[in-house]
């Protein structure tokens, strides 16, 4: 068994300032900024929720950005407008992960504001890319206590971390990919990919759609 655990939601955006200030009026739901990927020419803010959290994710460099394939990838998905392009399943384990499904693995890592480095090791991100209804793997490479999910946001509630998700797509599929593990995932007919994220808070559910 590898633990499998929802880590984060990927919501592509347009502009991130605007993003945020939604989710904030929206859902209570306040951000922070997080940082750049060079290597793919985006940026991100953050919603820390807990031990999980919401990444808000545009293009920052459009000329980098169409050098890579996820910087094409995300102009694409939000050029008809906001939308969820992708979701992420924590492992301790990833390389056996990457193993059951013969995905390759690779490195990735980002600066913060405060100048702290993030660093991780992904799996299948390029196959969850073509299919954004299929989730990737990550296993940190830092220091648990900077986690983004751990941060501190100007939230109007008091969440507690993702309760489940919303995803268009074949349920025999997602079975598959996600081996013997059971996460909260609610599979429904029709488009594919992820439709809402249900963000618990001390008060009750709060369902988040862009």
């Amino acid at each position: 068994m590898t633990a499998l655990r929802i880590d984060h939601v990927i919501l592509g955006v347009r502009d991130l300032d605007a993003a945020g200030a939604s989710l904030l009026g929206r859902f209570g739901l306040g951000s922070v900024p997080g940082g750049s990927h060079a290597a793919w020419g985006t940026g991100n803010r953050i919603v820390p929720l807990g031990r999980d959290y919401l990444e808000i994710m545009a293009v920052e460099d459009p000329e980098v950005a169409s050098r890579s394939e996820f910087g094409r990838g995300l102009a694409s998905a939000v050029a008809g407008g906001d939308r969820f392009v992708g979701w992420c399943l924590r492992t301790g384990d990833l390389d056996g992960v990457a193993e059951r499904l013969g995905l390759p693995v690779e490195e990735g890592s980002r600066t913060r504001p405060d100048g702290t480095v993030l660093a991780w090791r992904l799996a299948g991100r390029n196959a969850a890319t073509d299919d954004a209804w299929l989730p990737f793997f990550i296993e940190w490479r830092t220091e648990p206590h900077d986690h983004p999910g751990l941060g501190h946001a100007p939230h109007r509630v008091h969440p507690v971390g993702i309760s489940s998700l919303e995803v268009g797509g074949d349920a025999a599929r997602l079975r598959e990919w996600l081996g013997d593990e059971t996460v909260p995932i609610h599979v429904v007919e029709g488009p594919r990919g992820v439709r809402s994220v249900s963000v618990g808070t001390t008060t009750g559910d709060v369902v988040v759609r862009p």
